[in-house]
């Protein structure tokens, strides 16, 4: 199989486009991340004083917690095989957009790459004019 089928039959792949969806959503998410620890890091002294408060109160719901989880995880299985699906169609939808803008931008890039390096195209050279001499034939002489 050539290069090019192998290519080709990659890029039609659901899961290409669902991993090239992930990283793009991924690149945006980092993007934001220096802004969200900025806001973190303005708010560190007051999350730290709260901080003892809601340990206590967590560890007295535990146990209630744990009495529930069987059921509740059960239940969150389901939810969770259905918004995976969910996930998965919008990282392959929002893929094929990067894809698609990827590569019809290389494809304007090579198309001008291309333009550019076409050789230039020469004048037609002119034949010289010949111009009809008579020639006697002559005959050798014996």
């Amino acid at each position: 199989m050539t290069l090019a089928t192998e290519v080709k039959k990659l890029t039609d792949s659901k899961p290409f486009y669902a991993v090239a969806g992930a990283g793009d959503y991924a690149v945006e998410k980092l993007r934001e991340l220096p802004e969200r620890l900025l806001k973190l890091e303005s708010r560190r002294a007051e999350i730290a004083k709260d901080l003892p408060g809601k340990a206590r109160t967590y560890a007295d719901k535990a146990e209630g917690f744990a009495r529930e989880f069987p059921e509740k995880a059960r239940t969150y299985a389901d939810q969770l095989t259905v918004l995976a699906t969910e996930v998965y169609e919008d990282f392959a939808t929002r893929g094929r957009k990067v894809v698609s803008k990827t590569t019809g931008e290389a494809a304007l890039e090579l198309e001008e790459v291309s333009e550019a390096a076409e050789p230039a195209v020469a004048a037609p050279v002119k034949k010289p004019r010949t111009t009809k001499t008579t020639t006697k034939a002559t005959t050798p002489k014996a």
